[in-house]
């Protein structure tokens, strides 16, 4: 049955059309291999580069990663930071908000593909930077892709706070409220 809902075509685009959302999600869940993620959403790593370099601390890292990284009308990505630069790369589906936050200012970007009203089909979280994402709201799913270098490590992780971000950005009180869980 999943040959039906998602057939590749030639041109290599997962054709989804002509389900519903539900169904749409189960697909690319199941098509693409994901899984839950700590932070929120469904990933799938999909390139880590075998070779290795050291990083400021000394510690070793792999060279780069990149994974798939899925939002549902359920799920969100929890404001967090990383020690390394993250690019986002929108695939498909709904428009996605992702909430910025760096040295006292914030700002809200949009990812998708209508470049008309502002939305950026690829987005770059600096070192350092607080970030956390979601649908835009009515949204049902978005298929992202996010690349590092040095790559990804969950020791670079650090989840924010609500109550110490609200008190460092008081102007994003009720996007903070939901995009966090602590």
């Amino acid at each position: 049955m999943e040959e039906a809902i998602i057939n590749p075509v030639v041109s290599g685009r997962l054709n989804i059309m002509n389900v519903n959302s539900k169904d749409q999600v189960g697909a690319i869940i199941d098509r693409l291999k994901l899984l839950p993620h700590p932070e929120g959403g469904y990933y799938r790593e999909t390139y880590k580069c075998d070779r290795q370099i050291s990083v400021s601390d000394g510690r070793e890292r792999t060279v780069g990663t990149a994974i798939y990284y899925l939002l549902t009308e359920s799920t969100f990505s929890e404001m967090h930071r990383l020690r390394f630069d993250e690019i986002f790369h929108f695939y498909m589906g709904d428009a996605v908000e992702m909430l910025q936050l760096h040295e006292g200012q914030s700002t809200v970007h949009l990812l998708g593909t209508d470049l008309s009203n502002g939305q950026v089909p690829q987005l770059l979280v600096p070192a350092g930077v607080w970030q956390g994402s979601r649908l835009v709201p009515g949204g049902q799913f978005a298929l992202l892709g996010t690349t590092m270098t040095p790559g990804f490590d969950f020791a670079d992780y650090e989840q924010g706070r609500r109550s110490e971000l609200i008190s460092a950005y008081p102007q994003q009180r009720s996007l903070i409220e939901y995009l966090t869980r602590v």
